[in-house]
């Protein structure tokens, strides 16, 4: 009788992609982002293993909000404190630290448990079109659609 696969951490062969996020949509670079972390698109996928490969995203400075999101989009911090509530808006966060931007859009895509915060370590998130992971030989992943 046959069972079904279930991958081996130490089995998983890892690729490193680059994603170039020049005038590509956040939504749409963070759902396939945080797909490729997953390791969704492999044959030998576990929801319980870390399959994924490593994402390294260049040129978040460049991404591009569809709408009024610049203005509207908010993001929440609390201190834990009475009235610690700060917020800041999407185009503020594209200003002043344009890789938070992406990290918390792909973040909020992964498991909320200890393979998710595992998996966050596997997103390198860049302002500009310079990386310092040329030894890990990456390939340009061109994003569906």
């Amino acid at each position: 009788m046959r069972t079904t696969y279930m991958a081996k951490a130490n089995e998983v062969e890892r690729k490193w992609y680059v994603i170039d996020a020049e005038g590509k949509t956040l939504g749409r670079l963070a759902s396939e982002a945080a797909s490729l972390i997953r390791g969704k698109h492999k044959a030998e996928f576990t929801p319980h293993v870390d399959t994924g490969d490593f994402v390294v995203v260049i040129n978040a400075e460049k991404i591009v909000l569809t709408g009024k999101k610049l203005q509207q989009k908010k993001y929440y911090t609390h201190s834990h404190y009475p009235g610690g509530l700060k917020t800041t808006t999407a185009g503020d966060l594209l200003n002043k630290f344009p890789e938070r931007l992406i990290e918390f859009a792909v973040h909020g895509m992964l498991p909320k448990n200890k393979l998710g915060h595992q998996l966050k370590t596997k997103l390198k998130v860049y302002a500009g079109a310079e990386h310092p992971h040329q030894a890990q030989q990456p390939e340009v992943y061109e994003l569906r659609g």
